[in-house]
């Protein structure tokens, strides 16, 4: 018999917990999922037949960030206007997790397959929160839409790991530049053929050509 879905939101979320806990603790490397299992005190047969890999952990809180990014609260705003507030829901749920997701963004540039592996699942959240907030993701040039927004993800995603206030103002701030250049580059433009993709470099270029490196989703690109 299957494990009714209130269920298996709880145990994900005290799992989640647990594991965004420990990596925080001890860094994303230096535990396993038995540790987990352990910490939450959940049977382990349990855990392995719910997440055969810790990068499961990882896949599931994207999956809960998308879910609250998607929600519609019924409201009309511009493509602009809702991907702000579609992208700051899915950090409010980051934010839950701070200690343990930035432990895992210091491990990524040490582990290429999980960097791959969370790469193509933000391209996909981006995708999906794109879609919602009225952007044109058909055909080439909205793939290239989607590449935008995933470039305004990955620079406010820096600003969001520098962020130590409590109502998230710099990651808002950077959110609203990174769309400010995204839009002037031609972001939500319709046209075809008069799109240009916004880079992460174009994004954090300042009037000295200076930029600063991507976040979690660079490794995409």
């Amino acid at each position: 018999m299957s494990t009714p879905p209130m269920e298996n939101d709880h145990f994900d979320s005290a799992l989640l917990a647990a594991a965004m806990s420990l990596a925080a603790s001890q860094g994303w490397r230096n535990f396993t999922l038995t540790d987990v299992a352990r910490h939450a005190d959940f049977d382990m047969g349990d855990v392995r037949a719910r997440f055969p890999f810790k990068s499961s952990m990882l896949l599931l809180l994207g999956t809960l960030a998308d879910r609250s990014s998607l929600v519609d609260d019924g409201s009309v705003a511009s493509p602009r206007e809702a991907l702000f507030d579609r992208l700051m829901r899915r950090f409010d749920v980051f934010q839950q997790y701070r200690e343990g997701v930035l432990a895992v963004l210091h491990a990524l540039p040490y582990d290429p397959a999980l960097a791959t592996l969370l790469g193509g699942a933000t391209l996909n959240s981006m995708r999906w929160i794109s879609d919602a907030s009225g952007v044109n993701t058909r055909g080439l040039e909205g793939l290239v839409r989607i590449h935008g927004v995933t470039a305004v993800w990955a620079y406010t995603l820096r600003a969001w790991e520098k962020d130590d206030s409590e109502d998230l103002g710099g990651t808002m701030a950077a959110l609203e530049l990174a769309l400010d250049r995204a839009e002037r580059l031609g972001l939500f433009r319709g046209a075809t053929g008069k799109d240009v993709q916004p880079t992460e470099a174009d994004l954090t270029s300042d009037a000295s050509g200076h930029t600063e490196p991507g976040g979690w989703a660079d490794d995409e690109h």
